[in-house]
C-alpha cells in the first residue's frame, strides 16, 4: 500500500477580465492535471482583485464565474479545495506580519510588476495594496506549506520574494515556512497575444484582437485566430526567432495533444489559411463544450462548493497562523 504524502501545490487566480484560452492554457490546464497527484489548493483572490481600479458588482459576477471555470475544466473540489482569498481571514493576518517583520521596502521597488502596473494607473494614483501585493502573494502561499507553486514566468519574481521572506522569517524565529518550489510547464508557461507576440497574453488587454475569451462566440473566435498576426515566412515552422508562429503552434499543440512535429510535418505545403482555419477549429471544439459546462453550473452551487472550500482551507491556514503568533511573541 502507497502511503507516500502528497506534496502540496497552492495556485491561486484573480477575479478580474476576461478569462482566456491563455489563463487555461498556462495555468488551469495544469492545475486539473495537477490536482490528481497533488495535494492541491486553489484560491480565487479577490484581495489581490482590488489593487487596481474595480467594480463591485462586477468582482462578485468573475468570481462567481472563475469558480465555474474551474470545475467545468475538470477540477473537482472534493480533492482539491476551491475557495475565495477574502473567506480565509488568516490570509491578510499573516500578510501584515510578514510586511512588518520580513518584508522591506527595497524588496518591494524592485518589482517590475508594479512598474508596470503603476503606470497604467498613474503614479499617483497606485495605491499601498498594488505596491505590497507580493507580500500579500506570498502569504498565500506560505499559509499552506506549499512545497510547489505553478507559476509563469511573469511570476518568477514574486516566487522568489516569497523563498526570500520564508528564510528570513525562518532565520529570525526558528523553521517556521517551508521554501516553496517552482512548477512550470514548458509550452503552456506564457501563452503570448495574438496581436502582439511579444507580450503576454492579456485579460485586460486594451484590443480583444490580443486574447480569444473562454466565453467568446464561434464567430468571434474564427475572426480572431484569422486575424492573428504571423510574420512574412509563409512556412509554419516552430523557431525561436518566429515568436508569432511559435505562439500559434503552441496553441494548436496544446489544445490538439499533437506534437510540434506532426503539426510542421502536417502543415509543410500549406499556408497559414489552412492552418488558421484549422487552429479556429480546435479552439471551438475546445471551448464550446466548456461553455455549455460552465452554464450547466448555477450560482447557488458554485457559491457551496466555494463555502466548502473555504471550510476545509480554514482550520489549516489557522494552525499555521497559531504557531506564527505564539513564534513572534503574541499572547494568543
Amino acid at each position: 500500500m502507497n502511503t507516500k504524502k502528497k506534496k502540496r501545490i497552492v495556485s491561486g487566480i484573480q477575479p478580474t477580465g476576461n478569462l482566456h484560452i491563455g489563463n487555461y492554457l498556462g495555468a488551469v490546464k495544469n492545475w486539473v492535471e495537477l490536482h490528481e497527484t497533488y495535494d492541491a489548493f486553489f484560491p480565487i483572490v479577490d484581495l489581490h482583485a482590488i489593487t487596481l481600479d474595480f467594480n463591485p458588482v462586477e468582482l462578485r459576477k468573475k468570481t462567481l464565474e472563475i469558480a465555474k471555470v474551474l470545475v467545468a475544466s475538470g477540477i473537482n473540489p472534493q480533492k482539491a479545495p476551491i475557495f475565495v482569498q477574502s473567506d480565509v481571514k488568516a490570509h491578510c493576518e499573516l500578510g501584515w506580519i510578514l510586511n512588518c517583520v520580513t518584508a522591506r521596502m527595497s524588496d518591494l521597488k524592485k518589482m517590475t510588476q508594479f512598474k508596470d502596473k503603476s503606470q497604467k494607473e498613474g503614479s499617483d494614483n497606485a495605491t499601498v495594496g498594488l505596491f505590497d501585493y507580493p507580500v500579500l502573494m506570498a502569504a498565500d502561499i506560505l499559509l499552506y506549506d506549499t512545497e510547489l507553486v505553478p507559476v509563469g514566468e511573469d511570476q518568477f519574481q514574486h516566487l522568489e520574494l516569497t523563498r526570500t521572506l520564508a528564510r528570513r522569517f525562518n532565520k529570525k524565529f526558528g523553521d517556521t515556512f517551508k521554501i516553496p518550489e517552482y512548477f512550470v510547464t514548458k509550452e503552456g508557461k506564457r501563452i503570448m497575444g495574438l496581436d502582439d507576440p511579444i507580450k503576454k497574453m492579456s485579460k485586460s488587454a486594451k484590443s480583444k484582437y490580443n486574447y480569444i475569451s473562454l466565453m467568446d462566440s464561434e464567430d468571434e473566435i474564427k475572426k480572431k485566430v484569422m486575424k492573428a498576426v504571423t510574420d512574412s515566412d509563409p512556412t509554419i515552422t516552430y523557431k525561436e526567432d518566429r515568436l508569432a508562429v511559435k505562439n500559434l503552434i503552441n496553441i494548436y499543440k496544446l489544445l490538439s495533444n499533437k506534437s510540434i512535429k506532426e503539426i510542421e510535418e502536417k502543415y509543410k505545403n500549406k499556408g497559414f489559411k489552412e492552418f488558421k482555419q484549422d487552429l479556429s477549429g480546435i479552439i471551438i471544439d475546445f471551448v464550446l463544450p466548456l461553455q455549455k459546462r460552465i452554464n450547466s453550473i448555477s450560482d447557488r452551487e458554485i457559491e457551496k462548493i466555494l463555502e466548502e472550500g473555504a471550510k476545509k482551507a480554514t482550520p489549516i491556514a489557522e494552525r499555521k497562523i497559531k504557531e506564527i503568533r505564539k513564534k513572534i511573541g503574541f499572547l494568543h
